[in-house]
């Protein structure tokens, strides 16, 4: 997706921003914010990894997977902190290649697919797994916080699992 994005991006620079490609102050301003969006983005993933490396484990499981519901850092606040880090993704790599058009129209409709997927994949994936446990979970508390408290969590170092 990001990188027929990027395409379909500058390809329709080319059309609706006549001339934006030679804007120097555009693209440095738009490389800079594209910067600190995937420096963040990138602290998010690494914290909530951790998060769920350290919590969501007992026993011998796979690397990457999980098996009891992680309650602790910033999914206390919410229910999916890292896919919130990640739905800014598509939006850092379209303000480092500076394109306007998948800053304004492509980054935003690949954010609602990750919605969507979310909504209708792993909400439902995480049903399947912890049941009860996680409806409960789930009435809690929202999708996303962007509360002061939460983005705090959210940014918080967590060391690796040892």
């Amino acid at each position: 997706m990001l990188f027929g994005g990027a395409a379909f991006g500058l390809y329709l620079d080319n059309i609706l921003f006549d001339n934006i490609h030679t804007n120097i102050l555009f693209h440095v301003i738009s490389f800079l914010i594209g910067v600190i969006l995937f420096s963040l983005v990138i602290r998010i993933s690494k914290n909530t990894g951790r998060t769920l490396a350290k919590y969501g484990r007992n026993g011998n499981v796979k690397r990457m997977e999980t098996n009891v519901l992680v309650r602790q850092g910033a999914y206390k606040y919410m229910r999916h902190p890292m896919h919130l880090g990640l739905l800014f993704f598509p939006l850092s790599i379209a303000f480092l290649i500076g394109s306007p058009s998948f800053i304004l129209i492509i980054a935003p409709v690949e954010m609602i697919l990750m919605l969507i997927l979310i909504k209708y994949f792993e909400e439902r994936e995480a049903i399947k797994k912890f049941g009860e446990e996680y409806l409960d979970y789930k009435k809690q508390l929202p999708w996303f916080c962007l509360k002061l408290t939460c983005l705090k969590e959210l940014l918080k170092e967590v060391p690796p699992k040892l």
